[in-house]
């Protein structure tokens, strides 16, 4: 039965009761059946856990890459053609993977769907995820996958020197046919985050389902030569999450061309002021927003994030409407709401206008870094986790930003734990900072 379908601000206002997403399952995923004794075995079990899913919230999906990154760092200054001491970690990684794991240490219960092979990545990212009390139904295995795997080199600095990937197994096993037999978890989600680790075809597979049951979907672009499969899927996308670089190339893939050019900076400094940076970026954002996503997060390293969107605030005051969150969810919920007031910049609909075009400047925040790789991974996931826990967008940015600090300050891609009262506190600090920097039509 497919969803009657929504305008975009009524689809984050709608609740969606975990019996009616329970019921939208079985309908779903029987409606290619012509007989009841046709039933497949899956189809059965799953119709017999159908009273049990009533009392479950309904879980965030997040498809992409699990990887394992190994991470050398000289002692002293690396000398070509010979080995130099220093010291080289096994981190648990991969952007969906990233996002899902902060997800989960924030209140949401991701549901992963991924490729590990049977060999000894694949067993110490699965036994992670196990241990995290994770589903990994979603999670192929076999013996003809090898594990993704990348291995970064750093300098005594710890800037990234070099790296090597080995990530096809991503895009060779991860494929349309094994994502269509999750539409059904895909279906009562609250959202869909799909990282450019896919394949295009599997990209286009995922957010098709999620348009046909009007299910929003982040796109988050990994890399600047990855960022570029969006082209397919862009009138699909509710939100992006580009760095500068992945921006420009984003923005030229859908204009079929080298229209814009990256920022020049100068020792990776931009001594300018927000407003003249996001002049310079705006033409690019708004290419991305003309063609079908609704808003555009840039994130900007030490020069904070813009937040952009076409029409119009209205629905940057509305969350995911979803079921009531417990546990953690629920304190998120409860410590950003009392920190965090809603509906701060915004009181009236007088920037509405399907021409113009918003954006919103949200600070960095200092922090003691350790290592950086894990920063924006747990940027959106921090955002993620507190949309799915019925905060406003302007909330969960502020609330992701403040995760992402905690992740540059420890040697994991994600803190072992949060500590909720200090991610708050740092939340309100980036949300009270925060400054409209444009809303304007762009006739």
């Amino acid at each position: 039965m497919k969803a009657s379908p929504l305008t975009y601000q009524r689809l984050y206002t709608r609740r969606v009761t975990i019996e009616g997403a329970a019921k939208m399952k079985v309908t779903v995923c029987s409606r290619h059946q012509s007989k009841p004794h046709e039933l497949s075995q899956a189809l059965q079990t799953m119709l017999m856990r159908v009273e049990q899913m009533k009392d479950v919230e309904s879980e965030p999906v997040i498809i992409g890459g699990m990887v394992l990154d190994i991470h050398a760092t000289p002692s002293i200054p690396a000398n070509p053609r010979t080995t130099t001491p220093g010291k080289v970690h096994y981190m648990l990684g991969g952007v969906a993977r990233n996002v899902a794991e902060c997800m989960s240490k924030l209140g949401a219960k991701p549901y992963m769907i991924s490729v590990v092979g049977l060999d000894m990545p694949g067993n110490l990212l699965l036994e992670h995820w196990k241990s995290a009390g994770l589903s990994i139904e979603g999670i192929q295995r076999h013996q003809d996958i090898e594990t993704a795997v990348v291995c970064n080199i750093f300098d005594v600095n710890g800037e990234l020197a070099a790296a090597v990937a080995s990530v096809q197994t991503i895009e060779n096993f991860l494929t349309p046919e094994w994502i269509q037999q999750f539409r059904c978890n895909i279906s009562s989600a609250p959202l869909l985050m799909v990282d450019a680790n896919l394949s295009s075809p599997a990209l286009e597979a995922s957010c098709q389902v999620a348009a046909e049951y009007d299910i929003p979907v982040w796109f988050e672009p990994v890399s600047v030569a990855k960022s570029q499969r969006v082209v397919s899927v862009v009138k699909h996308i509710s939100f992006a999450s580009p760095n500068e670089d992945e921006l420009i190339a984003m923005a030229n893939a859908v204009s079929c061309g080298e229209v814009f050019s990256p920022i020049q900076r100068d020792n990776g400094k931009m001594n300018c002021s927000a407003e003249l940076l996001f002049q310079m970026l705006k033409p690019a954002i708004w290419a991305l927003l003309e063609k079908g996503i609704k808003v555009v997060v840039v994130t900007l390293g030490s020069d904070g994030v813009f937040l952009c969107s076409k029409g119009g605030p209205g629905f940057m005051n509305n969350g995911l409407k979803r079921n009531k969150p417990h546990g953690f969810g629920r304190q998120l919920n409860e410590f950003l709401t009392s920190s965090c007031p809603p509906n701060r910049f915004f009181s009236a609909s007088k920037f509405e206008g399907s021409s113009n075009l918003l954006a919103v400047h949200f600070p960095a925040l200092s922090a003691s870094v350790v290592r950086l790789t894990g920063a924006g991974d747990c940027l959106v996931g921090g955002t993620l986790a507190s949309l799915c826990a019925g905060l406003d967008l302007m909330q969960s940015l502020a609330f992701g930003i403040a995760a992402a600090k905690a992740a540059v300050e420890v040697d994991t891609n994600v803190p072992p734990e949060y500590d909720l009262a200090k991610i708050a506190d740092d939340a309100r600090t980036v949300y009270f900072a925060a400054k409209v920097l444009f809303c304007q039509s762009m006739l």
